[in-house]
């Protein structure tokens, strides 16, 4: 077995090496190992002390997160049968491991005799807070049952890793089944040159040159609905994504009635009156009902200026077609909404893909973060990954290796959509007083390159790679020595602030002017192109802030109070509920739910806790105000953020950390006023 690649963390990860054959093996064996570390602590002589009890506890299962974490990726972008089963079968055992920890008597017996001693009394910093956090984390997660409820406990947890999984794969094998192929070019009136050219390409690798393919991939699905013409066709996609993995052999009903009712099993074992309290305790929002509120603070908030953008988008409707002209269809919302903001603001987002080459965008980005944070990014070569499109980076101070990091950018069918950033490796102490260099990634499902053409963005994706670079910043930047409270290793609703910030230099001229640059004359953006995008920046925000609400409304409806007794029913509350956020009627077999990744896919973060963005939104609107006021591109102020925020992980409580960069607490009328929903 010493040859298997996963048996050991390595900062040069040998993804050329890992095989599906080996993931069996060496998580049986991590297992192992993991379990006879931990029984060390327990049978640990002398004196209890932080390294033979926490930092013990730290270190085991260090081995078995890297391999899952190795794995996971690799399933998520570049599965293949093998892996998948593999993955599958090693799921419902590690999840077990996981949750026997806290379960283990002797253990919370040791970690309760260490925090009796002089030692533990003494602690500070990052260490004081590992080991509140641990005992905390220990009693809700079980420590205090009975044996007959620490069995139950682990077998929810088990059963649950083992769903939520194959719910993640519903969800892809679904989106992948569905293919719109169109052979007559009347049907791609009105989409832009950008999508029929991406659908060719598409159509040419699937053997079919003389067509166009589109699928629910969000480069392919997102311009078809906002561009289509054909009102039967929108619906026919529209429909298609919204009732994704809710029948057939990708049917997640019934795993969805599933999930939510183990959770709340494991709520109510844990003492906890619902699923959203036992997740949200060690955040910052603390509970349901709090979440709650927030919530629906901001859609009062909303709710007027949200009926006026559905009674606008109507009225220019019936101007365009006559005054008979119905309300648009949920297929329609985007199509009529983009039409209304090119006749309010002369303004087509596809306008700007030429000016966003993805090479110049991570240029600019690179430039920025160094003007910030002093940080300097570079391309590093010989580093092996796991498609050809993977890029890698190294991210460096100075003359000191920060971390390196991956970039998978653009959607490939055995690469689940979305985007996200991952931690691979978290540097180590290096006896000096730092720390060794940390290894991560950023995925993303962007526009790719067509043909000879570089990948040209959207606005959007422009901000999505941004978004998730402060993500990444998190993790390389971190300071904390602890691997457990280290980078993103946050509450869920603080761990957004590093990512979104990082949003809103992508509407700032002077930023703009970095990094958007025409792909074939190098010349910027326009003037009057950006005069334009600034002015149409908030058309329809209340209708983007409602949608986001629907979701987190959504989530919080169904991890709180009664749960519906069938699937059926749990779908038609979730359509009740949504529908309160939406401008127009939804069909009666809408069931975007089933492919709520977010909510019931492993990891399980966002669950009950999706309100988060908005929470995050707030902090990170409020935390801009100051690079506006000390200046854009101010070191000063780059350098305050990275050593109050980026460096700090979860080393104190999240409320300190950002009184320590605002001098106060949050203004909670920050994002109402960037949407243009308050006044400034």
């Amino acid at each position: 077995m010493t040859a298997n690649p996963l048996l050991r963390v390595q900062f040069r990860v040998p993804f050329d090496q890992i095989e599906p054959e080996h993931v069996e093996p060496a998580i049986a064996e991590l297992l192992a190992d993991a379990r006879t570390d931990i029984q060390a602590i327990v049978d640990a002589p002398g004196p209890r002390t932080f390294d033979n009890t926490l930092g013990a506890l730290e270190a085991a299962t260090e081995r078995l997160e890297f391999a899952m974490t190795v794995v996971g990726h690799l399933e998520s972008v570049a599965t293949t049968p093998e892996l998948r089963a593999a993955h599958n079968a090693v799921q419902g055992p590690v999840a077990e491991f996981f949750a026997q920890i806290p379960l283990d008597a002797g253990l919370w017996r040791a970690l309760q005799e260490f925090a009796r001693t002089p030692e533990a009394a003494a602690l500070t910093g990052a260490r004081k807070r590992l080991l509140e956090r641990t005992l905390d984390d220990f009693r809700r997660q079980g420590a205090e049952l009975d044996p007959a409820g620490k069995a139950r406990l682990a077998e929810l947890s088990a059963e649950l890793a083992q769903i939520t999984t194959q719910f993640s794969e519903h969800v892809l094998d679904g989106t992948n089944a569905y293919e719109l192929w169109l052979t007559d070019p009347a049907d791609l009136a009105g989409l832009p040159q950008s999508a029929i050219d991406a659908a060719r390409a598409s159509a040419e690798a699937k053997g079919r040159p003389s067509a166009w393919r589109f699928t629910l991939q969000q480069p392919s699905f997102v311009p078809f609905l906002t561009y289509a013409d054909s009102p039967k066709l929108r619906e026919e996609i529209w429909r298609a994504a919204n009732i994704c993995a809710d029948d057939g052999p990708h049917d997640n009903r019934e795993l969805l009635r599933k999930i939510l009712l183990l959770r709340r099993e494991q709520a109510e074992l844990l003492g906890f009156r619902d699923f959203a309290d036992f997740v949200l305790k060690p955040r910052m929002a603390k509970d349901g009902a709090s979440a709650r509120a927030f919530v629906d603070r901001l859609s009062a908030r909303t709710e007027a200026a949200f009926a006026a953008e559905a009674r606008d988008l109507h009225a220019f409707r019936q101007r365009l077609e006559g005054p008979d002209a119905p309300e648009p269809a949920p297929w329609d919302l985007a199509y009529y909404a983009e039409k209304q903001r090119r006749a309010l603001y002369d303004f087509d987002d596809e306008a700007l893909r030429p000016y966003f080459p993805v090479e110049s965008v991570l240029s600019g980005l690179f430039e920025l973060v160094h003007d910030l944070y002093g940080v300097r990014v570079e391309p590093a070569d010989d580093v092996e990954t796991w498609h050809p499109d993977v890029r890698t980076y190294a991210v460096r101070d100075g003359d000191a290796l920060l971390g390196v990091f991956y970039a998978d950018l653009f959607p490939r069918e055995q690469k689940r959509s979305g985007a996200w950033m991952n931690a691979l490796v978290t540097g180590r102490p290096d006896g000096r007083g730092g720390l060794g260099p940390h290894l991560g990634l950023i995925c993303g499902n962007l526009t790719p390159p067509i043909g000879d053409r570089p990948a040209l963005l959207t606005h959007d994706e422009v901000e999505t790679i941004f978004h998730e670079f402060g993500h990444l910043l998190h993790h390389l930047l971190t300071r904390v020595e602890l691997r457990s409270l280290a980078g993103t290793n946050v509450a869920w609703d603080f761990v957004e602030l590093p990512s979104q910030i990082m949003e809103n230099w992508c509407w700032e001229r002077a930023a703009l002017d970095r990094f958007a640059r025409h792909v074939d004359t190098g010349a910027p953006v326009p003037d009057d192109l950006v005069r334009r995008m600034l002015s149409a920046r908030n058309f329809r925000a209340a209708s983007a802030m409602m949608r986001q609400l629907s979701f987190a409304t959504v989530d919080l409806e169904l991890h709180r109070g009664a749960l519906p007794a069938t699937p059926a029913e749990i779908l038609a509350r979730a359509r009740e509920v949504m529908a309160r956020f939406t401008p127009v009627p939804l069909p009666a077999d809408y069931a975007m739910v089933c492919r709520f990744g977010h909510l019931f896919s492993s990891p399980v973060a966002y669950a009950a806790g999706y309100y988060s963005y908005k929470w995050a939104e707030v902090l990170d609107a409020d935390a801009f105000t100051r690079f506006q006021r000390e200046g854009l591109f101010s070191r000063d102020v780059g350098l305050a953020f990275r050593r109050a925020i980026l460096e700090r992980g979860d080393s104190d409580d999240p409320a300190a950390l950002f009184r320590a960069f605002m001098g106060r607490d949050p203004d909670p009328e920050a994002l109402l006023r960037r949407a243009g929903l308050a006044a400034a």
